[in-house]
């Protein structure tokens, strides 16, 4: 494989990172599932991959829509309304959880957006409410960039694979909870719901299909 597509990408040297990323992008995530109408197999809950980082696409609100932007060129968090309002704040090694979830409802509230979610992690590497981690801090902007040059990589291939399928598909997206970039193929036929499955296994597969992720 050409190294500039998929550079290296070793675990133990970007590990505390990608933690603090995960947590991040739970906080965006949970905006996005709290304010997105729902769609079927929880596909209003993730976030995806863009020419310059992670994005939720455009969330309506009040009549309009707004967009959240992880940007990993310009390493900055960007809120963008459909009214031409901005506001971003810079992504940097020793930003905390809890001062990365204050700024983003601190901006989202001065460009006029509410968004109440539950604010504790989900499946993460955390158990500590968003509010109060202050210790996963860690933004090496060199991994940062080399997994989003992966990201991209990865998502035109499943562009490209998800087109060669008729049936059922998801789009390709970023689950946020388990942190993988995820296309999911739907056979069409229910599927028995696993006993003891939680609202969210059950409504994920609902029907049979087969999943491909990074």
């Amino acid at each position: 494989m050409n190294q500039t597509t998929f550079p290296p990408l070793p675990l133990a040297e970007w590990k505390p990172t990608k933690n603090t990323l995960h947590l991040y992008a739970q906080i965006v995530g949970k905006i996005r599932l709290k304010l997105f109408p729902r769609l079927n197999h929880w596909w209003h809950v993730p976030l995806y991959v863009s020419p310059r980082g992670i994005t939720t696409r455009p969330i309506p609100y009040g009549g309009g829509n707004f967009e959240i932007e992880f940007d990993f060129r310009d390493h900055a968090l960007k809120i963008r309304c459909d009214t031409g309002d901005s506001r971003e704040f810079p992504l940097h090694d020793g930003l905390t959880v809890a001062e990365f979830y204050r700024q983003v409802f601190e901006n989202l509230s001065a460009l006029g957006i509410e968004a109440k979610i539950w604010a504790v992690p989900y499946e993460a590497p955390s158990k500590t409410p968003f509010a109060e981690d202050m210790e996963d801090m860690s933004y090496d902007k060199e991994y940062i960039e080399r997994f989003h040059q992966i990201l991209v990589s990865v998502n035109n291939i499943f562009e490209e694979f998800r087109g060669r399928f008729t049936g059922k598909s998801t789009p390709v997206h970023l689950f946020w909870h388990s942190f993988d970039l995820a296309l999911t193929r739907f056979s069409g036929k229910p599927a028995k719901i696993r006993e003891g499955a939680g609202m969210v296994e059950a409504q994920a597969y609902s029907h049979g299909v087969i999943s491909f992720g990074f």
